[in-house]
């Protein structure tokens, strides 16, 4: 469980935590005389939260996609949409810089980032410039997929590997990874190939989305493993994992793969998660479409924490028996935001607060109404704290979020004025695009043997009309 530290001090010497200490004796500690020292008093200080699974360059859609389903969102939202002909290289750079900055005002420090924005080496490179000007920890992995543009596979593992040799990512806290979900129905040819591709290019993770059950996203842990691909040296992440069997969590548990766990997005979109919490000794908390919902992880937290109350209290009260304990407690709530993310990524220095660890801290204001009279600091932060109670944030020792205002990384060639104006002209014109395109029509199979149904409506006002 988190070890609660009270009257506790921290010292970060350039990227790192090198001394834990009690406030009452700063003397056991020498305190360099040009240190910077920030008042914590009466505040609650955590790691930063780990996001392990987000697609950063969709923010243009912000609130038109605010009742849409998955099946929906493969067609009009995602990576195989019109989004490739209309997506300019600035307006995939644009989304991702502010989409980024969204995660970080929430205390967001790290994020793996499934970046299916690869429509063209442009906007691939707008994508990993946002991602480095950001100014978070990013394991940005670059999507390959079989678009119809003329931007195929092998274009794009060509195009991956020059971006690798960027010299800018050796000082950067952004790193190079790979996205694939071609695993289960893809030629064995490409499948291959991107195989081939992650063992010899030091790639610092892999991720794939796994639903199952009805949806067509197969890539499982049995899978990867009957391909000799599960047991690698690089860390391997099952985006959902929603129908997820005993067999898959023995091989994760076996080769030490994390799946990452999207509480909103499976609600909203219609995933669901009926097995997930099985498997949550081998999991971590992700975002995933941050357009459609809230982008910031302690959400995330909350929401997983008391659906997975509900659900296992439903089984109780439904034997027509009382529940004595709750199976679920804030302190696993807050280490699945947290440590379980760093070690997912197989980076033990992520995620916690130790000395040796990445100074990717926030810093929660304690007086607000909200947190006011607050005991306990991590049921403060997990069932009571909101984004506007993140005072500071730091990553790998920079300033990102101070005294409640972003702080762009040094060196942007553009002001956060400048970033939201240009932003907000983007969004607009992709915006009305998508609001004159016509909805998909979902009718017939949506797979082999897998048909479209219509769900049933709520009715939340009396007499003529629902309020939908």
């Amino acid at each position: 469980m988190p070890l609660v530290l009270r009257n506790t001090s921290i010292l970060i010497t350039n990227d790192r935590i090198t001394a834990i200490f009690d406030s009452s004796n700063p003397s056991d500690v020498p305190i360099p005389d040009s240190t910077e020292r920030i008042s914590v008093q009466g505040k609650i200080v955590s790691p930063g939260f780990v996001d392990t699974h987000k697609h950063g360059w969709q923010t243009a859609f912000k609130t038109i996609a605010s009742n849409t389903t998955l099946a929906e969102y493969f067609i009009r939202y995602g990576e195989f949409s019109q989004a490739n002909t209309v997506f300019t290289p600035e307006d995939i750079y644009l989304g991702q810089l502010v989409g980024i900055y969204e995660a970080l005002n929430a205390g967001v420090t790290s994020i793996l980032d499934h970046a299916h924005s690869t429509f063209s080496r442009e906007t691939s490179s707008a994508s990993l410039n946002a991602s480095m000007d950001g100014g978070i920890r990013m394991w940005w992995c670059y999507a390959f997929h079989d678009i119809e543009n003329g931007f195929g596979v092998g274009d794009q593992i060509e195009d991956f590997k020059e971006l690798k040799k960027d010299e800018r990512l050796g000082e950067s806290t952004v790193e190079v990874g790979i996205a694939y979900d071609g695993f289960s129905t893809a030629a064995k040819e490409e499948v291959q190939s991107v195989m081939d591709l992650a063992k010899t290019s030091n790639i610092s993770a892999l991720t794939t989305h796994f639903l199952g059950g009805p949806w067509f996203f197969a890539n499982s842990p049995k899978l990867l493993h009957d391909l000799d691909f599960l047991n690698t040296s690089f860390p391997i992440v099952f985006s959902h994992s929603s129908f997820i069997s005993s067999e898959d969590a023995s091989l994760l548990r076996q080769t030490n793969q994390y799946i990452s766990t999207t509480p909103e997005s499976e609600m909203h979109y219609s995933h669901d998660h009926p097995t997930t919490h099985f498997i949550q000794d081998q999991a971590a908390l992700g975002v995933d479409t941050h357009f459609t919902y809230s982008a910031d992880i302690v959400t995330q937290a909350r929401l997983w924490l008391q659906s997975t109350r509900l659900g296992l209290f439903r089984q109780t009260v439904n034997r027509w028996k009382i529940p004595k304990n709750s199976p679920m407690s804030v302190n696993q709530a807050f280490l699945l935001a947290t440590r379980a993310g760093g070690l997912a990524l197989r980076r033990p220095d992520v995620g916690v607060i130790q000395v040796g660890a990445k100074a990717d801290i926030v810093v929660f204001d304690g007086s607000s109404p909200n947190m006011l009279g607050w005991t306990d600091p991590v049921a403060a932060v997990i069932l009571h704290s909101n984004v506007g109670d993140v005072e500071h944030v730091l990553v790998n020792g920079e300033w990102r979020k101070k005294d409640r205002q972003l702080v762009l990384k040094e060196g942007l060639n553009m002001s956060k004025d400048e970033v939201e104006e240009k932003f907000l002209e983007s969004a607009k014109r992709i915006q009305e695009v998508w609001m004159q395109t016509p909805l998909p029509d979902l009718e017939g199979e949506f797979q082999p043997g897998v048909l479209y149904a219509d769900t049933d409506v709520e009715d939340v006002v009396r007499g003529n009309g629902t309020g939908y």
